[in-house]
């Protein structure tokens, strides 16, 4: 790596380190940088990694509404699905919005893609996405969300979960692999993947989801409604 490609992020409060070198040279200091492909702020902040790929996705979805000759909505969804919906939620386990403006930043590229489908602006945009058999965005990321917490509980991943979770001790009800939620003083930290996600996964009904497998687990949390937990504009 050139020492032109390095960078400084300080995270934090804290007054930045002078003069820090990389084989003689200063690195200049940057309120934000992209790593992996995320966005991340001084303040660990997603909105500028949110407000760059909404940006992309609708330049992409408005490619495929001005570019295809063909009306068809099953081509149109399919192009959507390849094209746009990946940028919106590649490494969402990362990023994850919670501010309400962010999430309903994403939500619009679905919901304004999928009302520009012929014979589609007079359904609402529950309706349109019953017809199209497309969930939210946002209850997407939800479900990512418990995929990888069932692949760090489960072993599936190269990860100790014990960093990362702690399993209740006394559980009375529901099913057995209830997590401790621990006490955030910081709303950086409450937000983070293994914070968030807790709520979500002690809430999952036991008549309904599958935990013997990976796969039976991902179909079935797809039958859960975990619409109580959205905080983005319906």
């Amino acid at each position: 790596m050139r020492d032109d490609e390095c960078c400084v992020l300080s995270i934090g409060k804290l007054d930045p380190i002078d003069n820090i070198f990389l084989n003689g040279t200063a690195l200049h200091y940057v309120t934000s940088c992209r790593d992996l492909g995320v966005t991340v702020s001084s303040d660990l902040s997603f909105s500028m990694h949110v407000k760059n790929i909404v940006a992309k996705a609708h330049q992409r979805a408005n490619a495929i509404h001005r570019c295809f000759i063909s009306r068809n909505t099953n081509l149109l969804v399919r192009d959507y699905l390849t094209y746009v919906r990946p940028l919106l939620e590649y490494n969402s386990i990362i990023w994850s919005p919670h501010f309400k403006c962010d999430v309903d930043a994403i939500e619009k590229v679905q919901r304004r893609f999928a009302k520009r489908i012929p014979g589609f602006n007079k359904y609402s945009y529950v309706e349109r996405l019953q017809l199209l058999h497309l969930p939210r965005l946002e209850t997407r990321r939800m479900q990512n969300d418990l995929i990888w917490c069932y692949k760090i509980l489960f072993g599936h991943v190269k990860i100790c979960s014990s960093d990362f979770f702690e399993f209740r001790l006394s559980n009375t009800r529901g099913h057995p692999y209830k997590l401790f939620k621990h006490h955030c003083s910081n709303t950086t930290r409450s937000v983070f993947f293994a914070e968030r996600v807790i709520n979500v996964w002690n809430s999952l009904p036991v008549d309904l989801v599958d935990f013997s497998t990976l796969k039976l687990f991902t179909r079935s949390i797809k039958t859960v409604d975990l619409l109580d937990y959205c905080i983005g504009s319906i």
